[in-house]
């Protein structure tokens, strides 16, 4: 494999969308459909003004309005068309859609508590980790499959679906997915391609990726 653009083939940054008013209140969203505030979208804009200095090949995004909106920044700037899945979304969580933090944990406690262990938990019914990256993972992978060699992909989705995708693609165990902090609104991760499989090199940046120079490069 050649390596090139940071020396690690091919790219995808996976960038979680800008701040919106449930994120402000500590809120659930899940596949509540959400939109930016102001804040949001000024976030985005200076996301994506960094994001396009790596000239990214493809965009593919969530179709929430958080997410398309986020995304759409990178298209003004790129050109791209965005290409919009539904299986982008953010994990459907039933009952706990809409509550905020502390009502989750004051109505939910043992189950927040086992899915903070690492357990298996339909969190308020809804659905589990492994079956959000059974439905996001190959998403990724396709888009990722169609890049040029070197190339890069922008993946504009939500933060628990990142995380579980991220997971998966470096073939972690489900149990260890939390072990991945949490991304900041329009903060973004970076999965190069190695030669035992995709890697992890950024990780909740909000600057660009700069090479990785010394013995473990």
């Amino acid at each position: 494999m050649t390596s090139g653009k940071g020396g690690t083939g091919r790219r995808i940054v996976l960038w979680r969308h800008g701040q919106t008013s449930w994120n402000l209140e500590r809120r659930f969203q899940g596949s509540t459909d959400i939109e930016l505030t102001e804040t949001g979208v000024a976030q985005a804009r200076r996301a994506a003004r960094l994001l396009a200095a790596l000239d990214p090949d493809a965009i593919v995004a969530s179709d929430l309005k958080r997410a398309a909106s986020t995304a759409a920044e990178l298209s003004a700037i790129t050109g791209h068309v965005v290409a919009h899945d539904s299986a982008l979304r953010e994990t459907y969580a039933g009952e706990w859609q809409g509550l905020t933090h502390d009502e989750i944990t004051a109505r939910f406690g043992e189950q927040y508590a086992a899915w903070k262990r690492g357990e298996p938990v339909r969190r308020g019914g809804g659905e589990l980790e492994t079956e959000v990256a059974d439905r996001a993972a190959p998403v990724v992978l396709g888009h990722a499959e169609k890049l040029p060699e070197n190339g890069t992909l922008v993946v504009v989705s939500h933060g628990g679906t990142i995380r579980t995708t991220i997971g998966r693609l470096l073939g972690l165990e489900a149990r260890h997915w939390e072990s991945l902090g949490g991304l900041s609104n329009c903060c973004w991760s970076v999965l190069g391609e190695g030669a035992r499989g995709w890697r992890l090199m950024e990780h909740n940046a909000g600057t660009l990726p700069e090479p990785v120079l010394g013995d473990d490069d």
